[in-house]
């Protein structure tokens, strides 16, 4: 896949990064943080900090909530019809579209995915959720239930918006998942203060220039950049929040939840998995084998849906241990700003000693090492794409999230039945997807019902229409997406009336 970039464009926005710090979007207004100070923003391809980014703390993240809160209640927001604001979005979209390059390149430099996912994948996906959230902005709606005729009265509901949003996003897909959590938000009349990761805040940073630019009135949509710790924390404790929706780990999960707790803010949590994949001896085998691997090297298996314990029955086992470990093999893993890189790097030093230390743990516990388990080079953090056969359910590398290329594979048999290979996919604390691969419908659907897991593929899945994303157990609270992703953001009232 070509790059749609020049060298020169490369250099110049690296220049561009690095002349001045970034600052905060608070009010309509880019200000710098309280503290004036900055934090390094790193490429994780090569080490090298390529921007400073404002670190806003406690006072900022105060400031950005009145000017949310203010939005809410006093400015044309709140008064502004569902379809202005939908109109609003559109523009927006447009305005995502119409600089797509250079947000997939700094995207790209950034998170060190592959400059074609980037272009292709989450910066087109971003205008259409943007779409797609903009068009329920004017068919919210209560209800009104049956009455018996002659009653003095009837009862109706009320959908209206919750109010302020704290939204804090990831750092694997930072600009799709930011439009995914300020979509639903604008479409209902709610206002946001978004903190993104601080591993990668460049594209939120730039999505706030758009957003400027589309016209949204001041205060609608405020964007903080600083640590978790520090800004996040003050965005969960803040008593004028009344939601935050986060995308991140389990563990940093349970703690937003108990902070939210305090003052009964509602919450949405998109956390972590360990995601079962399931292939009967009946299922399109090449084809399977195929998008597993293609699967466990997105994003650098840095994504919480991706596949990471492979159950294969003992017919194809081998067979399919064998294609995936040729696929692995040939994935050219480099700088996401080659347009050759089909795996990037890791997202920091740490993430690629914990991944590794993963792999040793596995190997050292009894897994057969097939393919991978070293890092690559010296310069920039990348490991290879990894394959481990004979994972016991009480290894680390086969329980934990590991958030890396590491795909562990379990064998079973005819004497396994729905119930037991269920069972095997069960045995975590996760449950955000699950992908089965097989012919017999039967079977397919008969595991779709057993699994506790938010989405069921099978065979590749199908369908365009945005879906409800989220997780049972550990992997979270709450949908995002679709219909369900929509009503989160609003509050029900009943409203009874006498005559």
């Amino acid at each position: 896949m070509n790059a749609p970039f020049k060298l020169d464009q490369v250099d110049r926005i690296r220049a561009q990064l690095l002349k001045e710090p970034s600052r905060l979007l608070i009010d309509g207004e880019w200000v710098e943080a309280a503290s004036g100070t900055t934090f390094e923003v790193h490429d994780p391809a090569t080490g090298d900090v390529i921007a400073h980014a404002a670190q806003g703390g406690v006072e900022d993240i105060g400031r950005a909530v009145k000017a949310a809160r203010k939005a809410f209640r006093n400015s044309s927001w709140s008064t502004m019809v569902p379809a202005q604001r939908a109109a609003l979005m559109h523009r927006l979209a447009d305005l995502i579209e119409e600089n797509a390059d250079e947000l997939a390149l700094i995207e790209s430099l950034d998170g060190g995915n592959p400059i074609g996912s980037t272009r292709h994948v989450d910066i087109t996906w971003a205008p259409a959720s943007l779409r797609h959230m903009a068009g329920w902005a004017d068919k919210i709606a209560g209800e009104v239930p049956l009455a018996p005729a002659g009653s003095p009265g009837f009862a109706y509901t009320l959908r209206e918006p919750i109010g302020v949003v704290g939204a804090i996003t990831p750092w694997n897909a930072p600009f799709l998942m930011a439009v995914n959590k300020i979509a639903p938000a604008l479409a209902t009349g709610c206002t946001v203060v978004l903190k993104p990761a601080e591993l990668a805040p460049l594209t939120a940073l730039f999505l706030g220039r758009l957003i400027v630019e589309a016209g949204f009135p001041a205060g609608v949509v405020n964007i903080v950049t600083g640590l978790g710790g520090t800004a996040g924390q003050a965005l969960v404790d803040h008593p004028d929040v009344d939601k935050i929706s986060f995308t991140g780990s389990t563990r940093v999960g349970r703690s937003i939840l108990q902070g939210a707790a305090l003052n009964m803010k509602r919450v949405t949590l998109e956390l972590g998995g360990k995601s079962p994949i399931i292939i009967y001896p009946d299922a399109d085998i090449e084809r399977a084998a195929k998008a597993v691997a293609q699967e466990i090297c997105f994003k650098t298996g840095q994504f919480c849906a991706a596949g990471t314990r492979l159950f294969v029955h003992a017919d194809v086992h081998d067979a399919v241990v064998d294609a995936i470990r040729a696929a692995m093999e040939q994935v050219k893993v480099g700088p996401g700003l080659s347009a050759e890189t089909q795996m990037g790097p890791i997202i920091s030093e740490k993430q690629l000693e914990r991944v590794v230390s993963y792999i040793e743990a596995g190997t050292s516990a009894g897994a057969t090492l097939v393919t991978g388990g070293k890092r690559i080079g010296d310069s920039g953090w990348f490991v290879e794409p990894t394959l481990l056969t004979g994972v016991r359910a009480d290894m680390s590398v086969f329980r934990d999230e590991i958030f890396g290329p590491v795909l562990s594979v379990v064998r079973f048999d005819d004497e396994t039945g729905l119930d037991a290979v269920a069972g095997m996919a069960n045995d975590t604390d996760y449950g955000l997807a699950a992908k089965i691969w097989t012919r017999d419908l039967g079977t397919a659907h008969g595991l779709a019902r057993r699994i506790g897991a938010g989405t069921i593929t099978i065979n590749g899945g199908g369908g365009s229409s945005p879906m409800p994303f989220g997780g049972y157990k550990q992997s979270g609270l709450g949908r995002e997406g679709g219909h369900e992703g929509v009503l989160a953001y609003t509050e029900v009232k009943t409203v009874s009336v006498g005559f």
